[in-house]
């Protein structure tokens, strides 16, 4: 194993970065890279907002593991500098790292191909936000349209808390997005490989306290249940599992990535509501917990993503600078 793992080359664990997600890509990063070390790959910590990432080719790296979350992690712009460094890294490309950060951006692509997502709205104001609010029914969910991790999102349920809403969201975004609640089973799809090839893990049925699964809850609490098996029918489960292949096909996702979803509690029709291209390893993360229920533990996890590290024009056969 160790022999196998040391032909990665030398990996760069790059976590921290300067998004609002930087705490949680810090635990992230430590768990991967100490993943990665117990399975004998050459990795080292890497912080982009410490160092300039031209230091990845004087240093020598050959790999990166990107578990930077949000802004300039998962948005496309690492990818970036990454294709022109010449670097292999984990998770999708360029343009479906940037296009899936967007949501609007993404609910317009599943949309034109059919797949299942709530109704939505962008809007530039308070009072376009009120007229959103009218339009799309209480309660609404307001919330930035690229940032991760709940941040900045409101759930509005009456109209005169669209201007505070819309307040908290542009503080994190200059789009802001208004989506339609929808009510019932919240879903997590874990999906890894790329093309035909990508399978869909088992689905983690999420109940937080109150229904509020917001930051905190996400990663600093415990009284979050995360039910694997999810406890849906089978058909249903296999459903929404083959959905979310399609979503991430469809956003030419590759590597890995995970998919959250809503369940409607009455029609029991599953809607899409975001992917996310550099989901968090840490503790109570749920990548980790769905590859465990499906027979990997963590360490064979982080190095099956980083076995799929490539470019987006490596395999046309250009040089590397």
């Amino acid at each position: 194993m160790s022999q196998l793992n040391s032909n990665f080359g030398k990996v760069a664990v790059l976590m921290g970065g300067a998004s609002a997600e930087r705490e949680v890509s810090l635990m992230s990063g430590q768990g991967v890279l100490q993943a990665l070390r117990s399975q004998g790959v050459d990795a080292h910590a890497f912080d982009p907002s410490e160092r300039d990432l031209a230091d990845l080719k004087r240093d020598g790296f050959e790999r990166c593991f990107i578990a930077l979350h949000g802004r300039f992690g998962e948005d496309g712009t690492v990818q970036g500098a990454l294709e022109l460094l010449g670097i292999a890294y984990t998770g999708s490309g360029v343009m479906a790292s940037s296009i899936s950060i967007d949501k609007v951006m993404t609910k317009r692509i599943w949309r034109a191909e059919g797949l299942p997502t709530p109704a939505w709205q962008p809007v530039s104001s308070g009072a376009a936000t009120q007229a959103a609010f009218a339009e799309l029914g209480s309660p609404m969910i307001v919330k930035p349209a690229r940032e991760g991790s709940t941040i900045g999102l409101t759930k509005v349920t009456s109209l005169d808390q669209c201007e505070a809403a819309y307040a908290l969201a542009a503080q994190h975004d200059t789009e802001v997005l208004c989506e339609q609640f929808i009510s019932g089973d919240e879903v997590t799809i874990p999906v890894l490989g790329t093309g035909q090839a990508a399978r869909a893990l088992p689905v983690i049925r999420i109940v937080a306290p109150d229904g509020n699964y917001d930051y905190q809850n996400k990663y600093f609490t415990d009284t979050t249940q995360y039910l694997v098996p999810c406890g849906l029918p089978e058909g249903e489960e296999a459903h929404i599992q083959q959905l979310v292949l399609d979503a991430y096909r469809t956003l030419g996702c590759r590597g890995w990535a995970r998919a959250d979803v809503m369940i409607d509690a009455k029609t029991r029709k599953p809607y899409l509501l975001e992917i996310n291209t550099a989901p968090g390893m840490t503790s109570h993360s749920l990548v980790p917990m769905s590859a465990k229920a499906s027979g990997m533990d963590y360490p064979s996890l982080c190095v099956e993503i980083l076995r799929h590290a490539t470019r987006d024009y490596a395999a046309a056969g250009t040089i590397a600078p």
